[in-house]
């Protein structure tokens, strides 16, 4: 009321003489003075009806930033006190709710929740640096002394391909895949052909969505004729999940098969490397000699005493092996790993080291090396698509003209001019070098890195029409400025026979 200290009248705040624009009320709902002086105008001398008319007071905060100036605008219009104009009816919550009450304790180090593996403490204390992968705490590279991470992935390269890495895979999805029809879902889901895949085998399996576009992919090991162990990217585990529940229950609801996620039963202990075999050989109770654990067979038994599912498979060219055991006795089978690796040089390794050895092989990583836009063919991933498959989801898609012209961007290999240039991903690809902007670029940068084992930069890059310009000379802009020229190659820069992966 006037007169009463720290009270003003609600209304209109004076402006200068000769100030033109609009005086909102309702911020959400842009109600303007001018709207509720039309309002009394038009015969609406009820506050109720001057809401209803005007919609001020009915966005999200109910009137709670503007109702009352609503209420002075109005009773100076028509001439009359507030209470005669009336009161709108005040919605919970009758105060404002703050921004901290809604965030609760989602705030700094727990604005996320943290995953972590059963190996993480162990690569702590070893001086790992760590990543976010998704919600996981992954460790990125191990720290030596005064090394600082390029130094450090130079050294977990060289150890992998002369002699042994230990590496965390804990991260990776893992759906188990259960029941009579299991074979015929995985059959209609991935483009892949499961009928063939003998038991104690391994696949390495591609997802689509029903556009036909790269949704996922990971290595798919049949332990019986009615279950598959399926693993997903890090990333992808709980979409992957979710697609396979949505078509299972909204699709194939005639099909018996049952899902279940078993990414945190399963610690993963990958080794590889030459004298991986030698590793384990004293540690586990079945053969593993080529003939009988050959690349991308699997056998289950024990290690150290633990139940154990193992996966001779590989991320790295290099022989690789992949230990699954239940998560309590990850750290126990690690630390015996690493003490039986002593002997032949192993090393553990993070995920940048991981990158730069699937790259010098021409691995992809679905998110990095596809975009949403990326099918099979472009991915050079055409070889693990059934012939004889009538079906599965996004095939469809993939017959349409345009997913099938040769003017598509292909992931192709990048040799730079100069070896020790390391192009940065995500730069554009263009065919001249002194080519005027604007310019339409051919693509672009997917994976670079400094290959320790080559000697020199490697990259790949998703190109229009890729496979076609081998041997060609395209440049890429640099950030610092001009261009970088790079001959276009097979993605695969090291090892492309599989000598070192079937050892």
């Amino acid at each position: 009321m006037p007169g009463t200290p720290g009270a003003r009248v609600s209304g209109v705040a004076p402006r200068p003489r000769g100030a033109r624009g609009r005086a909102f009320v309702d911020w959400q709902n842009d109600v303007t003075t001018k709207d509720l002086a039309l309002a009394t105008r038009e015969g609406f001398h009820s506050i109720e009806h001057v809401k209803r008319y005007t919609t001020t007071g009915m966005a999200t905060d109910q009137g709670k930033t503007s109702n009352l100036n609503a209420l002075g605008i109005v009773s100076s219009a028509l001439g009359k006190p507030i209470p005669q104009v009336g009161l709108t009816t005040f919605r919970m919550p009758y105060t404002p709710v703050s921004f901290g009450s809604f965030a609760g304790p989602a705030r700094g180090e727990l604005f996320d929740p943290v995953r972590t593996t059963p190996m993480h403490g162990w690569a702590r204390a070893q001086g790992a640096v760590f990543e976010d992968v998704g919600l996981w705490k992954r460790a990125r590279y191990f720290l030596r002394g005064t090394e600082d991470m390029h130094a450090a992935v130079a050294r977990e390269c060289r150890a992998v391909r002369s002699a042994c890495g230990l590496f965390d895979a804990s991260t990776l999805g893992k759906v188990e895949v259960v029941g009579p029809d299991a074979v015929t879902f995985m059959n209609r889901l991935y483009v892949n052909a499961w009928d063939s895949l003998a038991v104690g085998r391994a696949r390495y399996g591609v997802l689509l969505r029903d556009d036909g576009f790269v949704y996922d992919d990971g290595v798919v090991t049949r332990l019986a004729p009615d279950r598959f162990h399926v693993t997903t990217t890090t990333g992808g585990a709980a979409r992957v999940l979710a697609m396979m529940e949505d078509y299972l229950q909204t699709e194939w609801s005639e099909l018996a098969v049952w899902l279940t996620s078993t990414t945190e039963q399963w610690a993963v202990i990958a080794l590889q490397g030459p004298r991986a075999r030698q590793v384990l050989a004293g540690l586990v109770d079945i053969d593993l000699s080529a003939a009988s654990l050959p690349h991308m067979g699997v056998a289950a038994g024990h290690i150290c005493g633990v139940p154990m599912r193992l996966f001779r498979v590989s991320f790295t060219g290099e022989l690789g092996f992949e230990v699954n055991v239940p998560a309590d006795f990850g750290p126990a089978v690690w630390e015996a790993v690493w003490a039986a690796g002593q002997a032949h040089g192993i090393t553990p390794y993070g995920t940048e080291t991981m990158h730069v050895l699937r790259a010098e092989k021409g691995y992809i990583i679905v998110g990095q090396d596809t975009d949403g836009t990326v099918t099979p063919d472009d991915a050079g991933l055409s070889w693990a698509i059934g012939r004889n498959k009538t079906d599965f989801v996004g095939k469809r898609s993939l017959q349409r003209p345009a997913m099938q012209s040769a003017d598509r961007r292909q992931l192709v290999g990048l040799l730079t001019a100069d070896p020790e240039c390391v192009l940065e991903e995500g730069s554009q690809v263009v065919a001249e070098a002194d080519a005027t902007l604007p310019v339409r670029p051919l693509g672009h940068v997917t994976s670079s890195y400094y290959s320790t084992a080559l000697g020199r930069s490697i990259a790949m890059a998703l190109v229009a029409g890729g496979r076609g310009r081998m041997a060609q000379t395209l440049y890429v802009p640099l950030e610092t400025g001009g261009v970088a020229p790079a001959q276009v190659a097979s993605s695969v820069f090291y090892d492309p026979k599989g000598a070192r992966l079937n050892a």
